[in-house]
């Protein structure tokens, strides 16, 4: 079979998305492949295909029970037979399974990376013909990612022992350059054909929120989307469960998860939101990585994240169906000291020297300066992104909560000067708070203890609130006009001297009081689309529901959310329209076809 039919008859798409042709035929050609491609864009496409076609075994390692799970589940509905090995299994369904690879009944299998050295597992490399092997969540092999397993820095030793080196392929949502180098290094790829599609995710909006209510906007936003599946990130177990309850106690479908609950209820409440018997689950990071849920609408951080990368993985597992979602983060000062105290607290790796471990809390620190950064820029939000990952940005993307809000721009030049000036006159010895309390002319031990209470410029800017101080030296920041020292301290750049010498002049965007209605014409835009057919999306969403119920897996595994609305837009009333349909592969129109067109049918008789 050809890639393209292998595409069509088993996954139901006609045509390959962005960089996965390349990659794929790489693979093909026995060349090694690393993939950065965002979430939603289709990695295992780009080692299921070739895993059928190639001769023998394709071996997919993965840290993530869950996705193992869901993926081997995909397959098996697909009808490609598939299996995985980790710690879920019981002792005689994993050495059955072992026996079907053996017997070569399997064309993919999966494996969690510990795994690996198993003496068990390890047969099955002396006795299958293993062709390609595929590393997914590969910036886990890399100590300046965001996820660092030392199970993964075994990888290569697993492939080393193999009698005949298969083709190697890597792959991840998000890596920076570093990270990218880590992994052609550490896993030993072979001049690999490197792709990086992009990160963009145009149909996620993108919004922030300071000093606002958290627990009362997550809430009243969960009333508004009373049908709509969502994530609730905290910081937190403590504000798990306070979220939680007050979604609980008002009768919302809500579900909490964090390391402080039994494995056992872990796994309950994770089955329930992934079946839908429960639409929100509330939840520290431990929750999500390998969640292959596709139908989630919603993701909100109750409090912010660590880094940048850490966030955009989290938010990007709303919308990977490709419908619109909304990612919507809430932030205080106090989750900047939270995530601080974590960083502090953080063993890390003890493999690694004082010094390597001194430099990876740097980077840590630094990571989490830019990730507040993106928490108060008046900025467009996926302009950001799309920079901080190296890309050359959108300018203005119209689809976040910056671009879509009344604003006016606001010299500042004059209070930076003031500010940047300050930090001269102190000898860059002050922390943000130290410089603040000398600005506003407040009293404050420490700047007694320096002796510059008094000092020329203390009260300078006394009329300015701290939170209007703090935008603009966090504009100061981002911008590279200041910077942060050790103990915290605010120190001069080379870009100082632009402002000290009268060079430039600073504008911002501030905010107005009053947000305009393009958000909320967008929104209604978007109900419009969905909408269409709403009845009959519904009556299918139940009968895939019922056949989930009695197949025992996750509905969005028989079809997704945007399968359905295509289906309830054209309305296919014979196998061969039903066959048509984005996401029906011919193992699914035979299987389910029989299911859904009467409910068509009837539908169509009555309206």
């Amino acid at each position: 079979m050809t890639k393209e039919e292998v595409l069509k008859q088993y996954f139901g798409y006609d045509s390959f998305r962005e960089g996965q042709v390349e990659l794929i035929d790489a693979i093909l050609m026995g060349q090694d492949a690393l993939g950065i491609m965002p979430t939603g864009a289709g990695k295992s496409i780009c080692y299921q295909v070739p895993a059928m076609i190639l001769p023998g075994l394709t071996v997919v390692i993965s840290p993530l029970i869950s996705l193992m799970k869901d993926q081997v589940g995909a397959l098996n509905q697909a009808g490609i037979p598939a299996c995985y090995f980790n710690s879920s299994l019981s002792q005689h369904d994993y050495f059955e399974a072992m026996e079907r690879a053996k017997s070569g009944e399997y064309k993919i299998i999966y494996v969690a990376p510990e795994r690996l050295e198993i003496d068990s597992f390890l047969s099955i490399a002396e006795e299958c013909e293993i062709s390609f092997v595929a590393v997914d969540e590969a910036h886990c092999v890399s100590q300046w990612g965001q996820d660092f397993r030392p199970s993964y820095l075994k990888i290569h030793s697993f492939i080393s022992s193999l009698p005949k080196r298969p083709v190697v392929g890597a792959f991840t949502a998000t890596a920076t350059k570093r990270v990218m180098d880590d992994i052609v290094t550490y896993l030993h790829l072979v001049f690999p054909k490197t792709l990086v599609t992009g990160f963009d995710r145009p149909n996620l909006y993108f919004e922030t929120h300071q000093g606002i209510p958290k627990t009362e906007f997550v809430l009243n936003y969960v009333k508004s989307h009373p049908d709509s599946s969502g994530i609730v990130y905290c910081i937190s177990r403590k504000n798990v469960e306070k979220v939680c309850s007050a979604l609980c106690d008002a009768g919302l479908s809500a579900t909490r998860y964090h390391a402080g609950l039994s494995q056992e209820e872990r796994k309950h409440n994770q089955d329930a939101f992934i079946y839908g018997d429960k639409l929100v689950m509330v939840a520290t990071n431990a929750f999500g990585m390998g969640i292959d849920k596709s139908d989630v609408r919603f993701v909100i951080h109750h409090g912010m994240p660590k880094s940048l990368e850490a966030y955009y993985q989290e938010a990007g597992r709303a919308g990977r169906d490709g419908l619109k979602s909304d990612c919507i983060l809430l932030y205080s000062a106090q989750d900047v000291r939270t995530n601080q105290f974590l960083i502090d607290q953080n063993n890390g790796n003890p493999e690694l020297s004082d010094s390597e471990q001194d430099a990876i809390r740097s980077k840590e620190l630094e990571r989490l300066k830019l990730m507040t950064f993106y928490s108060t820029t008046t900025d467009c939000l996926r302009d950001y992104i799309l920079k901080y990952f190296g890309e050359s940005g959108c300018g203005r993307c119209n689809n976040c909560s910056n671009c879509l809000t009344q604003c006016e721009e606001i010299d500042i030049t004059n209070e930076a000067r003031k500010l940047v000036a300050c930090v001269a006159m102190t000898n860059q010895k002050c922390s943000q708070t130290m410089l603040f309390d000398f600005v506003r002319g407040l009293p404050d031990e420490k700047l007694d203890k320096f002796g510059f209470t008094g000092k020329k410029g203390y009260g300078c800017l006394k009329d300015m609130s701290q939170k209007r101080l703090k935008e603009i030296l966090d504009y100061l920041m981002r911008t590279g006009y200041l910077k942060t020292g050790d103990y915290y301290t605010i120190r001069l750049t080379e870009k100082s001297h632009d402002i000290l010498s009268e060079t430039v002049k600073l504008k911002v965007t501030k905010e107005s009081e009053k947000r305009t209605k393009t958000r909320e014409r967008a929104k209604k835009a978007s109900k419009t689309v969905s909408s269409e057919n709403r009845d009959l999306f519904e009556l299918l969403r139940q009968k895939r529901a019922e056949l989930a119920k009695a197949e025992k897996m996750p509905p969005y595994i028989i079809f997704s959310d945007k399968t359905l609305h295509e289906m309830a837009s054209e309305m296919p009333l014979t196998e061969k329209d039903f066959l048509n349909l984005s996401g029906v592969g011919a193992h699914k129109c035979e299987k389910y076809s029989g299911e859904f067109i009467p409910v068509i049918r009837k539908y169509v008789q009555e309206h």
